[in-house]
């Protein structure tokens, strides 16, 4: 029971980080001597220090002896930082608990290796599903060099995903303020934000992280315009500041993409597919520009698009308690995707008056 409860605390700590530890995983540390905590830390990526590293001086001589819990197995290479485990072994920590195994390639396994040759008793799995549901982007770049996918909808019982337009560029929302307010925090959580030109030219969304919050890097504004029809005077255009980039697969070189270049805006040109930018392209190339958290916001022929390529690791369904009506709004189209048959650890919560319905379609540990 004390081991759950300290590597809950340890947890805490590391999603203190979110959205500042990147490209580096999420992680928090608690140095535990005679039943209190004695050093605490968590990672920030601008302050270098590893989150063993902050906890350990902060315990500073009652560190021996003592049990350290940390969410991810301690490092043993030399990267910005020096191996966490020398740390350890140097401070005299008699134990270590960690929540999961490192899904580094450099340390998967080393790091706990290390510290038992040296005498360290090391326990290994203590609230391990958490722990791999939060740092679960850096698992799947850091094993396929690739972002993780979310795909995420508002939708109604009648399975609308958008209402009937008022007026021009007019929104008519779906589900509850406090829905919204959760998109908010999944945006500040993702490096990147992915939608069709069909929605921003229906709705010119600005799709920016709006929590107010902390981050390393500016959100990345991500959008598929064949053809590019991006609106210099759209919202996303005015407000680019080298955080908005288009896939496109017309010409790089006309007046148009020069017109947006001068705005701000990144153009690339990528392969394509039934004349529309190749999803996998594009995925690719977010990942080699160190994008761990790809988070999807289609409207109905990106979300097709999106489960025809087979690319979404986790969906989540913002089900809003209301019907549309026959012949009103947008529908969604009702795929079968290619991952169904792997469909799992779904779950259903409350959020305010809408429900979510969450799940992966996906194993970036491949431990089910």
């Amino acid at each position: 029971m004390d081991d759950h409860r300290w590597m809950a605390r340890a947890l805490e700590l590391a999603r203190r980080g979110e959205a500042q530890t990147h490209p580096n995983p999420m992680v928090g540390c608690v140095v535990v001597r005679g039943g209190r905590a004695v050093g605490e830390g968590f990672h920030l990526y601008e302050k270098r220090d590893h989150a063993e590293i902050v906890a350990l001086r902060r315990a500073g001589e009652r560190a021996r002896g003592a049990t350290l819990y940390v969410n991810l197995e301690p490092c043993c290479h030399t990267g910005r930082t020096g191996p966490c485990t020398e740390a350890i072994l140097n401070a005299g920590v008699k134990r270590v608990v960690a929540a999961m195994r490192d899904p580094n390639p450099e340390v998967a396994g080393r790091g706990i290796a290390r510290l038992r040759r040296a005498g360290v008793r090391v326990d290994v799995g203590v609230r391990e599903k958490e722990a791999q549901k939060l740092n679960e982007a850096f698992a799947k770049w850091m094993r396929t060099g690739r972002p993780f996918v979310t795909l995420k909808i508002a939708m109604t019982l009648d399975f609308k995903i958008a209402g009937p337009k008022k007026r021009r560029r007019s929104v008519t929302w779906i589900t509850s303020q406090t829905s919204r307010e959760e998109v908010q925090k999944m945006r500040h959580a993702a490096d990147a934000l992915l939608t069709g030109i069909g929605t921003v030219l229906a709705d010119d969304p600005r799709l920016t992280d709006r929590t107010g919050l902390p981050r390393r890097r500016p959100l990345v504004r991500v959008v598929l315009d064949s053809r590019l029809r991006l609106p210099l005077k759209s919202k996303l255009v005015r407000s680019a500041q080298g955080d908005v980039l288009v896939f496109t697969t017309a010409s790089i070189r006309s007046a148009r993409a020069r017109a947006l270049s001068r705005a701000g805006v990144e153009i690339m040109r990528v392969r394509e597919k039934s004349g529309r930018p190749e999803l996998g392209a594009v995925i690719e190339e977010l990942g080699r520009r160190e994008m761990l958290s790809l988070l999807v916001e289609p409207g109905a022929e990106l979300y097709r698009q999106t489960f025809d390529a087979d690319v979404v690791d986790k969906f989540v369904f913002f089900v809003a308690h209301k019907v549309m009506g026959i012949g009103l709004g947008v529908s969604s189209p009702m795929v079968q995707w290619k991952g169904r048959s792997k469909l799992h650890d779904v779950t259903v919560r409350r959020c305010g008056p809408d429900f979510v319905l969450e799940g992966y379609l996906s194993n970036v540990y491949g431990n089910r």
